[in-house]
């Protein structure tokens, strides 16, 4: 594990060097911003690092007083797109203080032969997982979709499920993945929840972010799935609010966050970001694009975004937008912002932007949110090393602008107020 700035106050300068928000508040953490590994074969490399934490004393990390961290993330072909492979895991036992272990290809998650009408040909496994602790069940669940591979290209008009696997620490994999059994309707063929970030109730339902559509339907829609689980299977008992909106894809990579009673969800579209909001987790306002508090657009689009929260420090938006001297990079894709959200006016308090993961020529848009304990949040992200078009699959420009497919932990410590 690498350091790069122990407790990183200096990311505020970064943001005004950039000429983007200056932060006039304090924010209520520290950044350690580390690096858990780096380095590829320029043939492949590692995306969708996400990690989930097993407290101490559960099963699996017994006689330790720090929290076991389990990071997945999957390698990437970069000669096309969406080429993914089987995915692998870290661990480290002390959150992160000491050394992670290599990434070890987990047999589970291998590309397994499909079938789908007339085609018999086709492979399928899991992409855009994220582990994360349930702690009715004492159980690590991680969640993502299914997606198939015909020719060793993404299927064009396809099946999606809700894929989820267990992890064992006894044997230190996971189960064989499977999906949630959805309601039969058509609309629910096409129904994933890759990189979504879920809420947990107390009695231990699991409140799941997904979106669908018909096969040949033109829009995703989201909604957020109430599910029983105990431990073992993860079942589908009704869903919310069906959201969408008629523009390109609709409305998808949902992520949710509970703070002060209420449930945020937001929303990746092709254009704009989205946001709504719900009393009870189910019956969600009307989505709204995302803006600064100024009224300003806040500049994210294509790109999912995901909730950092503290019950003391608050609700936050951890994002990518335009506008920071980044159009050479894909979709503006980095360099990684957190911001707090004003949770009445649902907007970006643009004072309090600052620069979480730095940009150095290679997209960071798809990452995870970790909560470690009451004093430490993760955010967890890859340097995904294609280029923008034509020539996605060199990445010798990523590499000239400093890029090396770090897998970025950046490490949020919560300042207790005296």
């Amino acid at each position: 594990m690498i350091h790069i700035n122990r407790f990183l106050p200096a990311v505020l300068g970064l943001s005004a060097t950039l000429g983007i928000g200056q932060a006039q508040e304090k924010p209520p953490f520290e950044i350690d911003l580390t690096v858990a590994t780096e380095g590829f074969d320029k043939k492949m490399c590692w995306v969708h690092g996400r990690a989930g934490a097993i407290p101490p004393g559960a099963v699996g990390n017994e006689g330790r007083k720090s929290p076991f961290v389990v990071m997945t993330l999957q390698k990437l072909q970069l000669s096309g797109s969406d080429i993914f492979y089987a995915l692998n895991q870290m661990t480290t036992p002390a959150a992160g203080e000491s050394q992670w272990t290599p990434p070890i290809e987990l047999e589970s998650f291998r590309r397994v032969p499909f079938s789908f009408g007339e085609k018999t040909d086709l492979e399928i496994t899991v992409c855009d997982f994220w582990p994360g602790w349930h702690a009715k069940s004492g159980k690590l669940l991680g969640t993502g979709h299914t997606v198939v591979y015909e020719n060793n290209r993404v299927m064009h008009t396809r099946p999606r499920g809700a894929a989820y696997a267990v992890f064992r620490p006894e044997t230190g994999d996971w189960t064989p993945w499977r999906t949630v059994k959805m309601p039969n309707d058509p609309k629910f063929v096409n129904c994933g929840s890759g990189c979504v970030q879920r809420v947990d109730l107390e009695n231990g339902d699991v409140l799941l972010p997904v979106y669908f559509k018909a096969l040949k339907a033109p829009h995703y829609a989201t909604t957020v799935l109430r599910c029983a689980f105990d431990g073992t299977d993860l079942k589908y008992l009704d869903h919310g609010s069906e959201l969408s909106v008629p523009i390109k894809r609709g409305l998808y990579e949902p992520s949710l966050a509970h703070f002060k009673g209420r449930f945020f969800l937001t929303m990746r579209n092709d254009d704009h970001g989205y946001i709504a909001v719900s009393e009870d987790g189910k019956a969600f306002s009307e989505p709204k694009k995302w803006t600064f508090d100024d009224g300003s657009d806040l500049g994210n689009y294509n790109t999912q975004q995901h909730w950092v929260t503290h019950p003391d420090g608050g609700l936050f938006l951890v994002y990518t937008r335009r506008g920071a001297d980044n159009d050479h990079v894909f979709r503006h894709r980095a360099p990684l912002f957190i911001a707090r959200v004003d949770p009445e006016k649902l907007q970006v308090i643009r004072a309090t932007e600052q620069i979480l993961v730095p940009e150095k020529g290679a997209r960071l848009g798809n990452f995870g949110v970790t909560r470690i304990s009451d004093d430490e949040t993760w955010v967890t992200v890859t340097e995904w090393m294609q280029r923008p078009g034509p020539k996605y699959n060199d990445p010798e420009g990523l590499i000239k602008l400093g890029a090396n497919n770090r897998v970025w932990v950046a490490k949020l410590r919560w300042r207790r107020e005296n």
